[in-house]
């Protein structure tokens, strides 16, 4: 037991968390025989395995999966002493690990990316982008700094920046455009194109529509914002899309674009990191910045 190493830790959680050698070694920037090597060692280290290996996938152990919490518990708290001390130096600097949601990403990361490299130059950034289930799971495991996403989330451990609010609007044919802008119940009745699920963006639509997900619609499904907004632009049917896609999706599509009279559907951006990050007062400061530009302003300097 006295050659379990941070390293091994690491590699181990990625390997529970992937189930699967390629990924974990992907996930982790090595080859996979070292990978192997090391998850053997530990479990000699420890004289018991903790995986049940099959061709296609590995499985934790009972012993495994108790470890596992143990595990993700040690590594976090190995991560917050690092933020710790990052927290102490004056400005942000070192890495920092963001994710963002797929409905937001194209849109404002070029921004954001941009005035957190003018403004903290020393920062060495990571970026993640996932679903919201997905990135909260990396939140909690120490995984990741913080994200940015749809609120709320209302997830113990976790504390919630509203930043600022948008809109959706309406994407139609070209042919639509002088048609009247249908209110809920005439969407309804429309063949409404939708992201697929598991998109927060999809349930905020299914919501203002007052429509339950599995009810059996004319709905298709879409991967992404790009492709349902050319599949309205081929005449196939309406969507709805958050205000900041606009400018990317409608360039190049021949649909019209309308907007809902008031109260208008909307959502809530904000960011979102663990309760005890001692990152926090920082990650405000970068938040002030993804306000301004989530809102049209100038990103505001670094606050010393």
């Amino acid at each position: 037991m006295n050659n379990l190493t941070l390293k091994q830790l690491r590699y181990f959680e990625a390997l529970a968390r992937q189930g699967h050698f390629g990924r974990a070694a992907e996930v982790c920037a090595i080859s996979q025989p070292a990978l192997s090597m090391q998850i053997r060692d530990l479990e000699a280290a420890l004289g018991t395995p903790l995986f049940e290996r099959s061709a296609r996938q590995v499985r934790l152990t009972s012993l495994g999966a108790a470890f596992a919490l143990r595990a993700r518990e040690i590594l976090r708290a190995v991560d917050e002493l690092a933020d710790l001390a990052r927290a102490a130096q004056t400005g942000l600097a070192g890495q920092l690990r963001i994710g963002v949601i797929p409905t937001i990403a194209p849109y404002l990361l070029p921004g954001i990316l941009a005035g957190l490299t003018r403004a903290y130059p020393d920062l060495d950034l990571h970026v993640r982008e996932a679903l919201t289930p997905r990135l909260l799971s990396e939140l909690r495991a120490g995984g990741l700094d913080t994200a940015i996403v749809a609120l709320p989330v209302s997830e113990p451990g976790i504390d919630e920046e509203p930043l600022f609010t948008e809109s959706f609007v309406l994407v139609r044919p070209q042919a639509q455009a002088s048609d009247p802008v249908p209110d809920r119940e005439g969407l309804r009745e429309m063949r409404l194109l939708l992201l697929e699920e598991g998109h927060c963006f999809r349930d905020q639509a299914l919501s203002f529509c007052n429509m339950a997900p599995n009810r059996p619609r004319e709905l298709l499904d879409g991967s992404s914002l790009a492709t349902l907004v050319q599949l309205v632009g081929a005449g196939i049917g309406v969507t709805l899309i958050p205000e900041m896609a606009l400018p990317v999706e409608t360039r190049s599509a021949a649909v019209s674009v309308a907007r809902f009279p008031d109260p208008q559907p909307e959502r809530t951006i904000g960011m979102v990191w663990r309760r005890t990050s001692p990152l926090a007062p920082q990650l405000r400061q970068i938040g002030a910045m993804v306000r301004e530009v989530g809102t049209g302003g100038a990103p505001p300097q670094a606050v010393p």
